[in-house]
């Protein structure tokens, strides 16, 4: 298995390019703000050819290099429909004006392919197996992807917005909603393995056991309560 990441632009977004090894067919999660420099170079290092992109959500620092990605490639991109919107109106996802000289950077809208994820939906892309889990709170539409063990290799899950190490993400951005937050942890997050490697849209890499040991809000709703405040990240 290869998973290459890199943290990119402004907001130091999450980009992964994940294959089953070098040289073949891969996938590529959340090309956000000034990530296409980042993915151009990690497909001509690991000589990978792109069939797709998948998205955790809506959000401008995970969607930004969406659609020069998609043509340089002509290859399609899935979001859930909750947050398809956000591909043409990132202010409105954001509740304000992210600024002019920003909006500058940006090539917003939506790619020529643009396709839906559903909850539970088995996606089989370049010889990957994702299932799909819709986990609004960050926003209604945000979704996770998580790959099953393989060899020596434990299972992988991609958090987008929803976990981080120590963290999860807020929820006070237009669609964020806190307790649907927490619903997600509980339904999405809790029932993992401890030996799943998570790897989130910003920060380190971590896993479910140690967030269920050390992470106040996974803690906090193991044990049915409401979670505990702790710092916040995502846009």
């Amino acid at each position: 298995m290869l998973i290459a990441g890199f943290p990119a632009g402004a907001w130091g977004t999450n980009c992964y390019v994940v294959a089953p090894a070098a040289g073949e067919e891969c996938v590529i999660i959340d090309p956000g703000h000034q990530a296409t420099e980042g993915v151009e170079e990690t497909l001509r290092k690991h000589r990978l050819k792109p069939v797709a992109v998948i998205l955790t959500h809506g959000h401008i620092d995970h969607v930004a290099s969406v659609v020069p990605v998609c043509g340089a490639h002509d290859v399609p991109a899935w979001i859930h429909p909750a947050d398809r919107y956000m591909m043409s109106d990132p202010e409105k996802a954001l509740g304000r004006s992210i600024g002019m000289p920003l909006m500058g950077e940006l090539t917003v809208g939506e790619p020529d392919d643009l396709r839906e994820l559903t909850d539970g939906a088995e996606l089989k892309l370049a010889g990957l197996d994702l299932t799909v889990a819709h986990a609004p709170g960050h926003t209604k539409g945000s979704v996770t992807f998580t790959m099953p063990e393989s060899g020596d290799v434990p299972p992988v899950f991609f958090s987008g917005d929803l976990l981080f190490a120590g963290s999860v993400g807020r929820s006070d951005l237009p669609g964020g909603d806190h307790a649907e937050l927490l619903g997600s942890l509980a339904r999405v997050c809790l029932p993992l393995g401890d030996p799943t490697v998570v790897l989130s849209g910003h920060g380190l890499q971590t896993t479910i056991g140690h967030e269920r040991a050390t992470n106040p809000y996974m803690r906090q709703v193991a044990a049915g309560q409401g979670a505990a405040p702790a710092p916040r990240r995502g846009m």
